[in-house]
Parts: C-alpha cells; structure tokens; sequence
C-alpha cells in the first residue's frame, strides 16, 4: 500500500513557475514507476509526465515537453513536478500517482495503482 500527498500548487502567473512534489508512504517507493496527471474543470484527466522506478527514463505529454520536468528522489520517498513557462491551459487539479507492474512508467492511467487526492494549479493570463 502507497499513500501519496501532493502539495505545491497554487495561483501563479503565466510565464511563470511552479514546483509540485509528491510525497509517498512505505519502504518500497523505489519499486514503484511514478506519473502525473491533470483534469480540467470538464474534461477528462490527461497524462502529463511519468518517470521510470530507478529516474532513468521520463515520458512527457506534447503540451508540456520543453517546459515541465518530472524528478524522482527515493531517498525522499518524493516525485516532483516543475513547471516552467506555464500558460493558463495548464490550468488544472494534478495528480500523482503510482504503477508497481509498469516500473518504466506510463502515459496511461489505468496502469496506476495508487494516487493522491490532487493539488489545484490556476495560471492567470
């Protein structure tokens, strides 16, 4: 069993910068690959980063690529998000969440075993 809190969200500017971390419960974090998912207000949740079990291999959705950065550090038990160069569209709950079968990570979210409860960002044009 993994529990995951996020924190770090807020209101920022556009053009400007966030850093969200996940912090996770249990010896075995280091087991599990690690993502990101956002939802907007009427939409459905979408993909943002996944990093693999080890750091080794990230993944980013198109929209983010250049600008977001997903960072594991297992001796934290935390994943952390930085968002750079954000827009308003990034506007959205994140979440974190966690895959123990697919260690090199994934852009689906059906994969994932655990989340958090999400943590609001609002980019204000």
């Amino acid at each position: 069993q993994v529990q995951l809190v996020e924190s770090g969200g807020g209101l920022v500017q556009a053009g400007g910068s966030l850093r969200l971390s996940c912090a996770a419960s249990g010896r075995t974090f280091s087991s599990y690959a690690m993502g990101w998912f956002r939802q907007a207000p009427g939409k459905e949740r979408e993909f943002v980063a996944a990093i693999s079990w080890k750091g080794g291999r990230t993944y980013y959705a198109d929209s983010v690529k250049g600008r977001f950065t997903i960072s594991r550090d297992n001796a934290k038990n935390t994943v952390y998000l930085q968002m750079n160069r954000v827009k308003p569209e990034d506007t959205a709950v994140y979440y974190c969440a966690a895959t123990a079968a697919y260690r090199s990570g994934s852009d689906y979210a059906g994969e994932y075993d655990y989340w958090g409860q999400g943590t609001q960002v609002t980019v204000s044009s």
